[in-house]
């Protein structure tokens, strides 16, 4: 994985390419899933929230550029970076899959280290600034980049589900949500467990904040849970 843990989603139908394409990718530090059209691909969206896609203009049944068009008017997809991938180097299929939503768009056959370089500068102008920053409250700090978690400069041991609530609710502050809200949003959408899992997990999350920090995940009757520094 690169620093910040990027994944990114090979959508092509040949399994030599998305193979192809995935040992240069994760040679290059990111974690790879794969999809061979555009169903999968969608599952895989929902479940698993990639940073990215590469996106192959020919796939069976959906094309890459309507699969594009139809990710861009979705709103939690809206704002996913999409590279086309294509044998056609022809100017107007460029200008297509650029009005479908495309941030950018590699010609087969391309070297590994092109498409490395162009992923890269795609996810640089995609993620918005200060997404990678540690978030500070009240001596509680939430470090993206190398995944750790400190109240007052100590150490926090915390499990994966636990650190990406905390890291939800730490980057959408004084709002309340709902269970399924955050089934939604930490889970994903394609994953079926009981929205009590989320109380199961909120109780852990604040065993591991301990006194001086548990009392920033709120219980919000009726609704579900909130973190503020505003006492409830």
């Amino acid at each position: 994985m690169t620093k910040a843990g990027k994944t990114v989603l090979i959508v092509d139908d040949e399994a030599p390419i998305r193979e192809m394409i995935a040992v240069a990718l994760e040679m290059a530090g990111y974690e790879c899933l794969e999809a061979a059209n555009v169903q999968e691909a969608h599952a895989q969206i929902i479940d698993r929230k990639p940073d990215m896609i590469l996106l192959d203009w020919m796939l069976p049944g959906t094309s890459g550029v309507e699969f594009a068009r139809r990710l861009k008017r979705e709103d939690r997809t809206a704002e996913l970076p999409i590279i086309m991938l294509t044998a056609k180097g022809e100017e107007d299929n460029k200008v297509q899959g650029l009005e479908a939503g495309a941030d950018d768009y590699i010609t087969k056959p391309f070297s590994p280290r092109e498409l490395v370089a162009r992923l890269k500068a795609v996810l640089r102008r995609s993620t918005p600034q200060g997404i990678e920053e540690p978030i500070e409250v009240s001596g509680l700090m939430l470090d993206p980049v190398c995944h750790r978690v400190t109240a007052h400069g100590n150490p926090i041991d915390i499990g994966p589900t636990e650190y990406r609530l905390l890291q939800f609710f730490m980057t959408h502050q004084e709002r309340a949500y709902s269970r399924a809200q955050l089934l939604d949003q930490v889970w994903g959408g394609n994953v079926y467990v009981e929205e009590r899992t989320v109380d199961v997990h909120i109780r852990r999350l604040r065993k591991a904040l301990g006194e001086s920090h548990e009392q920033l995940i709120q219980t919000v009757r009726g609704t579900g849970y909130r973190f503020s520094i505003k006492a409830s």
